[in-house]
Parts: structure tokens; sequence; C-alpha cells
């Protein structure tokens, strides 16, 4: 089996159809460590990518005013157990344009393998970008995955992601993601992991509002398991009048399983405001107890409360 064959069979653990490669309607971008297997554009979208060595270096432009029907698929992965992928990605969303990009890492073997990605992204005036992410990285928790961004979100321009890896092991998961938003610019980052074994996530997530009536949301769920650990670090500051942030954490942890949430808020001008929540326990007993009285078993129980956590 081919590289691209792998990676194309693997794209139903993260919600993705195969056939999404073949519609010509459809723009897309695959890659196996630093080589391009496959690419495709569309009218509004420009993409340039450059194999290296060392990395697979890319530009996604948007052109302004464009508005992109279909997501654009940007595949990424490694079909082997070992080896190394880093990827150094510009993202432009110019001004008044919209696109929604649906981002696939793929390691079904991974054993000992590692992946980088270096993002800069910057979404202009009153243009949109939704960015949806979602990993599988095999069973065997021999990965490391280490995302970092910096994302500028203009006037007026919005910005929601969604990171998800919800099936397989985690492996070693390092997320570090560094978002300013401009005048009526809306943040809004979302994560959902399940972490399994010894499994290690750091994730950190910083929020600067910089422009007046700027606002902001950074939810993350996690659950954890066997002796997995997560150290999840929310920062919300707010810098300008109307300002308005918010953090909310949740971790339910499982057997010998270790959790550390840190809200950090800062608030710079008098008429801004952020607020946080984070929780940290385990599956709640009033539900478990009601599920059970209906015929489920625990492990079922806590596997139906798990999905509703992550849903």
């Amino acid at each position: 089996m081919s590289d691209l064959d792998e990676l194309r069979r693997t794209l139903p653990m993260v919600g993705a159809e195969p056939s999404i490669l073949d519609d010509t309607r459809i723009a897309h971008v695959v890659a196996h460590g630093h080589h391009i297997l496959s690419h495709r554009t569309v009218p509004g979208l420009r993409v340039d990518l450059e194999e290296t060595p060392d990395a697979i270096i890319g530009k996604l432009i948007v052109e302004a005013g464009a508005q992109i029907a279909q997501p654009i698929h940007m595949c990424f992965g490694l079909a082997h157990p070992t080896g190394i992928q880093q990827i150094k990605m510009d993202v432009q969303i110019l001004e008044g344009a919209r696109a929604r990009v649906l981002s696939h890492c793929l390691f079904p073997l991974a054993q000992a393998a590692e992946h980088r990605m270096q993002a800069t992204m910057e979404i202009g005036p009153g243009a949109s970008l939704t960015y949806t992410e979602g990993h599988y990285h095999g069973p065997h928790g021999g990965m490391q995955v280490l995302p970092h961004a910096t994302i500028k979100i203009g006037k007026g321009a919005r910005y929601f992601s969604d990171f998800s890896l919800l099936s397989g092991s985690v492996g070693c998961l390092d997320i570090d993601y560094l978002v300013e938003v401009e005048e009526e610019g809306i943040a809004e980052l979302s994560a959902k992991i399940f972490a399994h074994k010894t499994d290690h996530i750091t994730l950190k997530e910083t929020v600067m509002l910089r422009g007046e009536r700027s606002r902001s949301l950074i939810k993350t769920r996690v659950v954890l398991e066997g002796q997995a650990q997560a150290d999840i670090i929310g920062i919300t500051e707010a810098y300008a009048k109307g300002a308005r942030g918010h953090v909310d954490c949740m971790e339910i942890v499982q057997g010998q399983a270790r959790a550390s949430a840190i809200p950090i808020v800062r608030v710079f001008h008098p008429e801004a405001k952020v607020t946080h929540e984070a929780a940290i326990g385990s599956v709640d007993k009033k539900e478990l107890e009601t599920l059970m009285a209906r015929g489920l078993s625990p492990e079922q129980a806590v596997e139906l409360i798990v999905s509703g956590i992550l849903r």
C-alpha cells in the first residue's frame, strides 16, 4: 500500500471520507513526512508549497472577498512507525474573505515518531476562518506532536478553532497557541482530548484582547484515564474598553491519572472584563448510578458520560 493510500484509509478515524481527495470542487493538500503527495486548489485560493529535507514550507492565501464554499482539507501524516514531519505554514485570510479549513493529522502506526507544526495565521478585517483540527495518533502511544501557532485577528474578523483527539492514544502532545484580537474581533478556541495509559498533554492557549469590544472564549474538555497526565493553561488578557473574555476548563480524572488546570486572567482597562471557571473531578456518581439503574454496566455508563463531556 502506498503512503497516500495508507493516509486515505485512515481518514475516517478523524471523521473524513477518502472521496474528498477526488472531488474537484474541494481544495486539498496531502503531505507524508516532507513530501507533498497530492494537492488541488480552487478559485479564490492560492497555495504555495515547498519541499525541503527538513520541513514542508507552505503559504495559503484566501483572496480578498473570496467565499470558499467547500472546506479546504489539509492532511498531514506519517504512514510508518518512525519518522519526523515538520510543517511551517503561513495562512492569510484577506479582507472580507471566508474559509473553513479541516486539518487531518494522521499517524496510524506511530511507535517513535514526531510531528511539529509552526503556523502563523492572519485574518484580515471583516474576514472569517473556521479551523477544525482532527488527530489520530494510532494505538501505540509513541507519537510526539508539537503544534505551535500565532494568530492575528483583524478588526471585525472572526476565528473559530476546534481541536479534537478522541480515538487511539495521544502519546505526547504539546500545544502552544497565541491569539491577538483587534477591535470587534472574535476568537473562540475549543479543544477535546481523551488520554489513556501514559499519555501526556500540555495545552497552553493565550488570547490577548487588544481592541475595543473584542471577545474571546477558551473552552477545554479533557478526560484522563490510566496514568495519563495533563497540564492545561488558559490565559486571557484584556487591554481595551468593552473587551470580554472567558476561560472554561473541565478535566475528568479516572484511575491514577493526574490533571492540572490553571486559568489566568489579566485586565488592563477599567471597562474590560474577563471571567474563568475550572473544574477537575471524577465521573459524577449520581449520573453513574442513574445510568446503571437503567441497565448499563459500570463501564458502559462511564463511557456514555465521557462521550457526553467530549461531544
